[in-house]
């Protein structure tokens, strides 16, 4: 059983570098975007101007872009954590309308996964699920109401879309190892989709310690000082 994310970039913008740049230099030139965005030749100059703008936190103007996603074999546990960010539109498989037929995938977290006894459990817990989650919809029982007994492991597939500004800001969060091992696995994975696409979004795709230069968590992992050493220093 493969226990880890699939995702794939569906979709983005054919230049997104252009379109962000084009959006900073509105903001600060007499010039139509249209003029602007034509004249756009030199990836240098647009990098080191979208650079300057974002650190300074004008984040509006990476907000044009929208970029999204095809995600499999993630637990519901997993996708219950992302519907919590906002600006952000879901199109996930139904477990109204869809039935499980036999056996349901789901995913074993990897702490589970590491003791052979402890996994061989939870399989055997997931079978009995299984079994009754039948038992019911063979009863006559909906699937909207047999899905009552799914657990949280149950495998899901959707559609995620988002903004820039909204991928740059759950990477930040998600890739600090205090997340959740899967979902930050499969945040990675998005980053790293994007990344093959567009290498310049390399720097801001990271941890929000390697961004802001310290630790802000209660408990650290030790990868950057805590803010209040970095304060006791000087």
């Amino acid at each position: 059983m493969n226990n880890k994310p699939v995702v794939k970039l569906i979709s983005k913008p054919e230049d997104m570098l252009k379109t962000i740049y084009t959006a900073c230099r509105t903001c600060y030139s007499a010039d139509t975007p249209q003029n602007i965005y034509e004249g756009a030749e030199d990836k240098e100059k647009m990098l080191k101007l979208i650079e300057r703008i974002i650190s300074s936190g004008h984040y509006s103007t990476i907000e044009h872009i929208q970029v999204s996603f095809a995600i499999s074999n993630v637990s519901r546990s997993c996708t219950h954590q992302l519907v919590r960010h906002r600006h952000m539109s879901f199109s996930q498989k139904s477990q109204r309308y869809v039935k499980e037929k036999g056996q349901f995938d789901y995913l074993i977290p990897h702490t589970i996964e590491k003791n052979e006894e402890l996994k061989q459990k939870f399989e055997s817990f997931m079978k009995d699920i299984s079994d009754k989650y039948q038992e019911f919809v063979e009863a006559g029982i909906p699937a909207e109401d047999a899905r009552a007994v799914l657990p949280n492991a149950c495998a899901t597939s959707l559609v995620a879309s988002l903004n820039l500004r909204e991928l740059i800001h759950i990477a930040n969060l998600r890739l600090c190892t205090r997340a959740q091992y899967e979902i930050r696995t499969m945040v990675k994975m998005m980053c790293d989709e994007l990344i093959k696409e567009e290498p310049w979004l390399k720097p801001y795709l990271v941890p929000k310690c390697e961004k802001n230069g310290f630790c802000d968590e209660d408990k650290s992992c030790g990868r950057m000082p805590k803010f209040e050493e970095l304060t006791n220093k000087n």
